[in-house]
């Protein structure tokens, strides 16, 4: 029996609505899809329904994760795994 294999994307995602210092304001990421783009924290974190505790802290608060912008790259490479990429990180 074959195994399906779900195709991965790269996204950009971004928000606006946590900007201070030492937060994130975007990423690239790996995933399957827009909605499981947002359940990428920009620090790696595994998904946002695991570490609630850490949204709010630097990203989105975890109910808030409907104001995280998804834009849509390209299609990742099938060896490439779901996660980050590339963050952006603003240190105070």
């Amino acid at each position: 029996m074959k195994l399906s294999v779900r195709k991965k994307f790269l996204y950009r995602i971004s928000q606006k609505v946590n900007n201070g210092y030492d937060t994130y304001d975007s990423a690239v990421v790996v995933a399957t899809s827009e909605d499981d783009a947002r359940t990428i924290h920009p620090h790696a974190y595994e998904n946002i329904v695991n570490d609630k505790k850490y949204w709010s802290n630097d990203w989105v608060e975890y109910n808030d994760r409907h104001e995280i912008k998804v834009e849509y790259i390209g299609v990742a490479d099938s060896e490439q795994l779901r996660g980050v990429i590339l963050a952006s990180f603003n240190a105070g």
